[in-house]
């Protein structure tokens, strides 16, 4: 077909995957990791879903100004460039090292194990995820969760990873997961009380554990015995992804605050601009207070409102 011509002129155009049928934004944890930090930097952007890989056979990359920037981490570094953003001001030199170190563990290492459980174990799930339409729509889809499939084993093998036994390939995930369980504590974030570029990477692999593996092991182990991981994604897709509602959705992520705030849900953004702290009224006027705020401006969906604070302010009502 024709490509359609995109005009990135002070605008970022973001290439990736089509959204899932289940809800999740993305079952591509680079994808769901790129957007996720697009909207923790507060950068309006477009998506486009146009299944167009990048020269590398990759997935997500960016169209800014004509200029094409292909995988997370350089175009992290292109955004910080040109758009003087920087989710990592806060972090001193040590937290730096071990933020990316945490970022290598779970791009280089645990990615590959999410990978066998998506591709490979749980395939048939996978594949009710994939959205395709169409007469063979079905077919198509078969075909291509198939061919991931060995692609997946394939690059597996080659990484070392894969010529591991399915068992021991598990071991290896839970170590990954309880290192960042052992990480985060009972910390709102990985690095501390504000976010950084790691919470997007991390993120976006624990998601996938959380939302699109049923009845795996890692999600009975996210959801079980290492629960600050749980509430650690909920606290982040409540505040980023605030349209993004689950048919499981638990009460027991939920804090008491955010447990009213949560049950009005909006469609997950597609083509259109996206900006996460602008809110427009139908004449176009900005808004600057929404149902998300309490009266101080906080985010409802924040685990760290004062709520002593709320409650002295009630009082003087």
């Amino acid at each position: 077909r024709k490509e359609q011509e995109l005009d990135s002129k002070d605008a970022i155009i973001l290439h990736q995957f089509s959204r899932p049928t289940n809800g999740v934004p993305s079952i591509s944890p680079f994808c769901l990791k790129m957007e996720t930090y697009l909207r923790m930097a507060d950068l309006p952007y477009q998506n486009y879903f146009d299944g167009k890989l990048s020269p590398q056979g990759k997935m997500p990359w960016i169209e800014y100004n004509h200029k094409k920037v292909y995988g997370t981490e350089f175009i992290i570094d292109f955004l910080e460039e040109k758009l003087g953003v920087n989710l990592n001001k806060h972090l001193g030199p040590h937290e730096r090292a071990v933020s990316r170190a945490v970022t290598k563990m779970v791009e280089e290492h645990f990615y590959w194990t999410l990978a066998y459980c998506q591709w490979v174990e749980n395939l048939h799930e996978t594949q009710k995820m994939v959205s395709l339409f169409g007469p063979f729509s079905d077919l198509l889809k078969w075909i291509l969760c198939h061919l991931t499939k060995g692609i997946v084993k394939r690059e597996m093998y080659g990484h070392g990873i894969g010529r591991f036994s399915e068992e021991e390939m598990y071991t290896l995930m839970e170590k990954d997961m309880r290192t960042l369980a052992g990480l985060l504590g009972d910390k709102k974030y990985i690095m501390g009380p504000n976010v950084s570029t790691v919470d997007a990477t991390v993120f976006g692999h624990l998601a996938q554990a959380m939302w699109t593996l049923p009845g795996t092991r890692p999600e009975r182990l996210i959801k079980g015995e290492l629960i600050n991981l749980a509430m650690y994604c909920e606290r982040i897709r409540r505040k980023f992804w605030p349209e993004w509602h689950h048919d499981d959705d638990n009460t027991l992520y939920e804090s008491e605050e955010s447990s009213e705030a949560s049950k009005t849900y909006s469609p997950l953004q597609d083509f259109s601009f996206y900006s996460r702290t602008e809110t427009f009224d139908e004449e176009g006027n900005s808004i600057s207070q929404t149902p998300d705020t309490d009266y101080t401006g906080h985010s409802l969906f924040d685990s760290d409102v004062d709520m002593d604070d709320y409650r002295d302010h009630e009082q003087c009502k």
